[in-house]
């Protein structure tokens, strides 16, 4: 049996060398900048190790015997492994339990993820400095977070000091997660407003919490029956135009392989003439990709009424 590979065993040694809080990304295997490590993804939820497999990895309890013998600070609760290759994407543990339900940090930011019951746990952590980003720039702002998922973003505004936000997302129960997210902040209920819907049977709601300030536009790249990126991208960007005040901030995020740096540059040109490019937005160092445009990529305009 193989063992684990030395570059991977460097940097889950060096993460725990500190004593960690903050959720973190520690391996990026799906960057493909470790030959041979693509389908490994290693993230840290204090107390826990979660190892995302996109395909077989035989060498589980080494890398599970590794942690433990580096774990210096004794602060590796458990080590949760989720097979996204397998039907149902199953989770198991390999050291401690798997907590459902779990309260983490990232700076003063908290928020509950779930273990064992979803593919996605409720928290995107490529995101991270986009949140660092909205605490700085959002204050007494009115905020529109389409395709708001558990709402990270908006609470990351609303600790920046927006005056309002507005979560949009055809899932209630992540509404619903979201709104817990919001409580875990001590954030106000009346600043914030939820639409679980369709987005596209939502715009009438949208447009009765007045204009925006600042929109947010983060979708799936793909959401069955719902959202394609390509054919429905250009009609969410036609509405701008009715929901952004003078000199409103648009975030636009597209995450696929197969959709370069210019998709929505040229989709803003074409839908959205009064739009002005500002700039792209950095992705968390630690999700570094041998092929940045293939990755996740943010872009940040301004609406020139």
């Amino acid at each position: 049996m193989k063992p684990v590979d030395p570059e991977l065993k460097k940097i889950i040694t060096n993460f725990l060398s500190e004593e960690q809080t903050d959720v973190r990304r520690i391996f990026h295997g799906r960057g493909q900048r470790y030959p041979g490590l693509e389908h490994v993804c290693v993230d840290w939820f204090s107390p826990s190790v979660l190892i995302t497999l996109f395909n077989d990895y035989d060498q589980l309890e080494e890398l599970a015997s590794h942690i433990n013998a580096v774990d210096i600070h004794q602060q590796v609760g458990s080590i949760v492994v989720q097979k996204r290759f397998e039907k149902g994407v199953p989770a198991i543990a390999l050291k401690g339990a798997i907590s459902e339900e779990l309260i983490v940090s990232e700076g003063a930011l908290r928020f509950e993820v779930h273990f064992g019951k979803h593919q996605n746990i409720g928290l995107f952590l490529d995101m991270r400095l986009l949140r660092d980003w909205l605490q700085k720039h959002s204050k007494d702002k009115n905020v529109l977070n389409l395709f708001a998922y558990t709402c990270s973003l908006s609470v990351a505004a609303l600790a920046g000091g927006a005056s309002s936000v507005t979560n949009v997302d055809m899932s209630k129960p992540s509404i619903l997660w979201g709104e817990k997210n919001h409580r875990l902040n001590n954030q106000e209920s009346d600043r914030v407003k939820s639409i679980p819907h369709n987005i596209y049977k939502s715009w009438g709601r949208t447009h009765q919490f007045g204009r925006y300030d600042l929109v947010i536009i983060d979708p799936p790249t793909r959401q069955k029956g719902s959202f394609d990126v390509t054919k429905n991208y250009p009609s969410v960007i036609k509405r701008m135009s009715k929901l952004c005040n003078p000199g409103a901030e648009i975030i636009a995020t597209v995450n696929s392989p197969f959709l370069d740096e210019n998709f929505l540059l040229d989709l803003f040109a074409k839908h959205l003439p009064q739009s002005q490019f500002v700039s792209t937005m950095e992705v968390a160092p630690e999700f570094e990709d041998a092929f940045p445009e293939r990755g996740l990529k943010i872009y940040r305009f301004s609406y020139m009424a």
